[in-house]
């Protein structure tokens, strides 16, 4: 049988994280993702799915994710159950993570009004928080540019605006 839950979006609220009884680092977080189609009013929806991490993991959720983050989980689907104060039956549903995945730098979820890979962010241009990126790239800053680069390159730069036609015909395509 598989069951496996891909997940990317961004968190409702801060992660809180707590330790067992014998020391082992749980944090429990929820994400918000968006449906691939929008309601009868024209708005887009979104899914709330709790996910819980453990152990390691655990504790960088609780270190370097906060409200808005972006975040890509995966993990499997849990089905647990409980009696609630009045006796009744409820049924919790979460993904229990066997990876999350920090998808944007920390420079860009603390200010989501501003571009996520600008200039001021310590990233080195390529996301990378670590600065591994600035480093690279502070080494090479003797060497000359590629003739390919612009002002413009980076994320958004299209790597195909050469500005030069390529020449195929039909037989050259594969299909």
């Amino acid at each position: 049988m598989i069951n496996r839950v891909v997940l990317v979006g961004r968190l409702t609220r801060d992660p809180e994280m707590r330790y067992t009884q014998s020391g082992i680092a749980v944090t429990r977080f929820t994400l918000a993702c968006d449906r691939p189609f929008t309601g009868q009013d024209g708005k887009r929806e979104a899914d709330f799915i709790d996910c819980v991490v453990w152990r390691k993991q655990a504790e960088n959720v609780a270190q370097y994710l906060k409200k808005g983050s972006l975040a890509g989980v995966e993990g499997r689907l849990q089905i647990s159950s409980y009696d609630d104060k009045e006796g009744q039956r409820r049924y919790r549903a979460e993904v229990v993570a066997d990876s999350v995945r920090f998808l944007e730098s920390r420079n860009a979820s603390r200010s989501s009004d501003s571009d996520s890979y600008s200039s001021n962010s310590n990233t080195g241009g390529n996301g990378n928080a670590a600065g591994w990126g600035s480093q690279q790239q502070q080494n090479n800053s003797s060497s000359p540019a590629p003739a390919s680069s612009s002002s413009n390159s980076g994320f958004g730069a299209d790597p195909f605006s050469g500005g030069s036609s390529i020449d195929l015909s039909d037989d050259d395509l594969p299909f």
